[in-house]
């Protein structure tokens, strides 16, 4: 017994004999041992709690989740709105097939048909340019014609008529009928309607309302039918060529009436390219009195 116990008793005699200095860095090392575990235990605690926060769903009281609600509906009012004026300007009546006076194809045939409209001709160069390019495609468009561009362009008037394309008014000088009386604004359109019919034998069924400006009282006075458009390719504006295809294309199928200004180089080119593609597409172009509702 005595002999088993004298290991211990050594080794204990060894750390009792040990110096000092040697007792001192074990214990400084285990002190710093110990507050490294407890930071390490802290920061596990940090982060855990953070992740709670982080995932736990935020509270929305019923005002707040009612103002959110009020504050997307406002926007889409608000693009609603934006849309409406759009249409305004553009000319357009609303959507609706049986109010803008247009049919998706006559009979229901599925039959993939475009109207094109040229509006503030005659031009004496642009326009027989437009004309010839047609006549080569065995092509029919509708003009809405200024009656200032008439004297001078009389023979391309004639030929509109005699390549079956129909010729309507866009009144004398382009001005807003609705900001005229209705007198003077009835005035302006016969005088146009008596131009186009002392050169082409016919008196304009059709008339473009420039801006789109029309109202029923005008409507009932004349006695013509008003045509909008529902793709403006904003030629007059852009001027390129380019641009008013990629227009055209964009809209194409959803909507058939074209408007375009043979008073331009690049609307002629870019009209003719359309029917080029187009054509290859199997769509038919057609006057716009083809895709009128009786």
């Amino acid at each position: 017994m005595k002999q088993g116990r004298r290991p211990k008793q050594k080794a204990l005699k060894r750390l009792l004999l040990r110096p000092p200095a040697k007792r001192r860095t074990v214990k400084r090392k285990l002190i710093i041992l110990a507050a490294v575990l407890a930071a390490d235990m802290l920061l596990v605690c940090l982060c855990a709690g953070a992740a709670a926060d982080f995932l736990a769903p935020v509270p929305v009281s019923r005002a707040q989740a009612q103002s959110a609600q009020g504050g997307l509906m406002g926007e889409e009012a608000a693009q609603g709105g934006f849309r409406e004026a759009e249409a305004a300007r553009g000319g357009l009546k609303e959507a609706d097939a049986g109010q803008n006076g247009f049919e998706e194809a006559p009979g229901g045939s599925g039959e993939k048909l475009i109207a094109l409209t040229f509006d503030d001709g005659p031009h004496p160069v642009y326009t027989k340019k437009l004309l010839d390019g047609l006549k080569e495609r065995h092509v029919k468009a509708s003009f809405f014609l200024i009656g200032q561009s008439i004297p001078g362009n009389e023979e391309l008037i004639r030929q509109m008529a005699r390549d079956g394309h129909l010729v309507g008014t866009h009144c004398y000088s382009h001005e807003d009928l609705t900001k005229m009386t209705l007198q003077e604004a009835s005035e302006d359109i016969e005088r146009t309607n008596e131009m186009i019919c002392e050169i082409s034998g016919r008196l304009p069924d059709h008339i473009r309302p420039p801006y789109g400006r029309w109202s029923d009282d005008l409507e009932a006075a004349v006695g013509m039918t008003p045509v909008f458009w529902d793709i403006d390719t904003l030629d007059w504006k852009s001027q390129d060529a380019a641009k008013v295809e990629r227009q055209i294309y964009k809209n194409v199928g959803k909507h058939q009436v074209i408007l375009l200004h043979d008073v331009f180089d690049t609307s002629v080119e870019a009209a003719l390219a359309v029917i080029d593609t187009l054509a290859e597409q199997g769509y038919t172009f057609v006057t716009v009195d083809e895709l009128l509702i009786d």
